[in-house]
């Protein structure tokens, strides 16, 4: 028998150590797949009845990691392990940071002074072996792997310069002896460790917010309902439900499981799923949804799926699947340090044999000193820093346009964005029904009508009434004194005003009325209906006294934004939740060729999918629960700064003041930063490529110059400089 089972791993930091966990679990005895999600730290494994959780545990603990196998709640433990680590990489970088600091200041200012070694070097073990320890063990895992990356190198740049400190402060007559001064670099070793400490701090503080879109979209399902038996109402904890009860939801309550109504009538909230803003009316027999928001009405209805088979469980997780299913990108420099770093030993191993053979009478001194000075030069300080100094100020750029990136990946990855998707409303609509037209029937003064049209409106339940109140009140009216006041489902509202009847509703409600259009109206109501208009009649027992258009309004900027997105030859898709007439109509308004209506939140990720499986790098714009599965998706994810706390967890930038125009700012703003990050590389590595050969002694036959590893030292400050100075121009530039 097959068992699938989803655990949180423990231990893993980077990429490598995700692949390592798949591959240990994957030719375990017994274990049919892994599949690790580095999103959420967890590992989903099929596995049959020869194996267990703990032998899984066991093979995983031989190579530095772990299972938590005993855990009720999978989802509080991986906030829990993730929170762990952040605040555990977050002492450890205070801790560097706050030892270095005195060590900086002695290297830098007092070198000279003999007991400042002695200080330096009792405050470098605790900074490299107890906060920075983690870089040696990440460099041990890669290195028994075959493998090198950024932790590689800090671990080989800090280690040697460290114990060539060292052996400079326990034994300085060596070089003395020779003429030479005994130069320690503690201050670099422990410098290098803060700083790359302070980039993964960041990280692990992205990683750790990652859970919380999912924890807020769990959050939506209620912990108890009420069901109604034989006995009358009892509150159960939402485990216990069972299909075929009988759940009551009053007003204001969610609705905690899928079902079909069976007695009652309400409006509901149902935006989590469509996007629509406009709550939709549910009497005997709609279905009813896990997560929705009940309005005013109360009502009764059975419910079909529990647990793991609600539309909300399926959105959660679809949500970590797409979360885990992009592999992280692995960092340019650590792409770059696979080679570098066995490219710079081989080099300081060569420099050192070189001397040795033909060095001469001081060959083993000349020999050290190089190969030391070849390791110190090609410090990882300047390659370290070109990414994360471009992208922190990248950052800093982007919250000054009120657009906010919590995650590097997707900064580098917007400037290749060729397919931005945008969902309607709330995106490119504001989200509010709002009055766009109302006729009158005699266009002399209204007042008198426009105050009973108000009060009519504002006892009704109806979602659109609220759009007319707000229109009304605003014009300055005022509510008059109502009778016999009457809500018909389905229809609108009646009541009686110095006895006479009057009512607002649709079509039906004015037919019941035996009320009929002429020609022209019937026209202008067809027109307004093809703009995505809703047409509402306000009228008495005589006639039809005015008709009301109400509309969600596109955004003032909206046209612009996507004309721009045009201009720069991106592909601009368009999805609602909304009907095929609305979507038509906006779509035509903004110049939008591709669009889809009356899309489900896992339609919206489908459509991601589909135009990621044509090679597309796309983009998600979305505002809403019900984008929050295309978000996770999407490989560029916005989220607009109006909408809920749910997309804007899942999505990485968040656009604060959901103007549209700021989507094409991001994506400008990602190519000055990738440029920015391109020039960084290109001057470490110009360094590198003078100083390296230099440091090795290339010089010394033509004019006997030799490289002191302090200058080496030097002028791998020298290229942190200029990549710190090439960052800060981004600054000074328009997106």
């Amino acid at each position: 028998m097959i068992q699938k089972q989803t655990f949180p791993v423990t231990g893993m930091t980077c990429a490598a150590c995700a692949s390592s966990v798949e591959t240990i679990l994957t030719h375990t005895d017994g274990v049919q797949s892994a599949v690790v999600n580095f999103a959420t730290n967890t590992v989903q494994v099929e596995y049959n009845q020869t194996t267990n959780p703990d032998l899984l545990n066991e093979a995983l603990t031989a190579i530095g990691y772990g299972l938590i196998i005993n855990s009720k709640d999978i989802n509080e433990s991986i906030e829990n392990e993730q929170d762990k680590k952040y605040q555990d990489v977050k002492k450890r970088t205070i801790g560097a940071a706050i030892l270095t600091l005195p060590i900086f200041i002695l290297g830098m200012f007092f070198m000279d002074w003999d007991p400042g070694k002695w200080i330096s070097l009792a405050l470098s073990i605790p900074v490299l072996f107890y906060f920075g320890k983690s870089f040696y063990i990440n460099a041990w895992k890669q290195a028994k792997n075959g493998k090198a990356n950024m932790d590689t190198l800090v671990a080989l740049s800090t280690g040697i310069a460290f114990l060539f400190s060292l052996f400079n402060t326990l034994f300085p007559e060596f070089w003395t002896s020779k003429g030479l001064m005994p130069h320690v670099y503690y201050e670099a070793a422990t410098v290098i460790i803060t700083f790359i400490s302070f980039g993964k701090m960041l990280e692990e503080k992205a990683k750790s917010n990652t859970s919380s879109a999912l924890k807020k979209l769990i959050g939506l399902q209620p912990k108890t309902l009420t069901i109604i038996t034989e006995e009358g109402e009892k509150s159960i904890p939402i485990k216990e439900v069972q299909i075929g009860d009988r759940i009551l939801v009053r007003p204001g309550e969610k609705v905690p499981v899928d079902g079909s109504v069976s007695a009652g009538s309400s409006f509901i909230d149902e935006s989590m799923i469509s996007g629509e803003p406009i709550p939709v009316e549910k009497t005997s027999g709609n279905p009813v949804f896990a997560g929705t928001i009940n309005q005013k009405g109360s009502f009764q209805f059975i419910a079909e799926k529990v647990g793991g088979a609600t539309l909300l469980s399926q959105i959660i997780q679809r949500v970590q699947e797409a979360q885990g299913s992009k592999a992280p990108v692995q960092k340019l420099v650590d792409k770059i340090a696979g080679v570098f770093v066995p490219t710079v030993l081989g080099i300081a191993f060569l420099t050192f044999i070189i001397w040795m053979a033909f060095g001469g009478e001081n060959d083993f001194t000349h020999a050290l000193l190089t190969s030391i000075a070849v390791l110190v030069i090609a410090c990882p300080c300047a390659l370290g820093l070109a990414t994360p100094t471009a992208i922190m100020v990248g950052m800093g750029k982007g919250a000054e346009n009120n657009i906010l990136i919590r995650d590097a990946e997707s900064l580098e990855l917007g400037h290749r964005v060729n397919a931005v998707i945008l969902d309607k409303t709330g995106t490119i609509t504001e989200g509010k029904p709002s009055v766009k037209t109302i006729e009158w029937l005699h266009e002399n003064d209204n007042s008198d009508e426009s105050s009973i049209l108000l009060a009519l409106e504002g006892q009704s339940e109806h979602p659109l009434a609220s759009a007319v109140v707000r229109y009304l009140e605003v014009k300055g009216n005022k509510k008059v004194s109502l009778e016999s006041f009457e809500s018909i489902t389905g229809q609108g509202v009646k009541a009686k005003y110095l006895g006479k009847e009057f009512f607002v509703g649709n079509l039906r409600l004015l037919k019941k009325f035996n009320l009929s259009l002429s020609q022209e109206w019937k026209d202008k109501a067809e027109n307004w209906e093809q703009e995505a208009q809703t047409v509402v009649y306000f009228g008495n027992e005589d006639e039809l006294i005015a008709m009301i258009g109400i509309q969600d309004q596109i955004k003032a900027s909206s046209k612009s934004a996507i004309k721009q997105l045009h201009k720069m030859g991106i592909e601009v898709h368009m999805l609602t939740g909304d009907n095929q007439h609305t979507a038509e109509s906006v779509a035509k308004d903004l110049g939008i060729k591709q669009f889809k209506a009356g899309v489900l939140p896992s339609d919206k990720s489908e459509y991601v999918k589909l135009l990621q499986s044509q090679g597309k790098i796309v983009a998600m714009v979305g505002d809403g629960i019900n984008d929050s599965e295309a978000l996770a998706q999407a490989d560029v994810s916005i989220a607009m700064g109006h909408g809920s706390d749910i997309a804007m967890d899942v999505a990485k930038i968040t656009l604060i003041t959901s103007d549209l125009q700021k989507v094409p700012q991001a994506f400008n703003l990602s190519k000055l930063t990738v440029n920015g990050i391109k020039q960084n590389l290109f001057w470490a590595f110009i360094y590198n490529l003078i100083g390296i050969p230099v440091a090795a002694g290339i010089l010394y036959p033509i004019n006997g110059f030799l490289l002191d590893p302090m200058i080496a030292g030097a002028a791998m400050a020298m290229s942190s400089v200029s990549v710190v100075a090439n960052s800060l121009r981004l600054k000074g530039k328009k997106i």
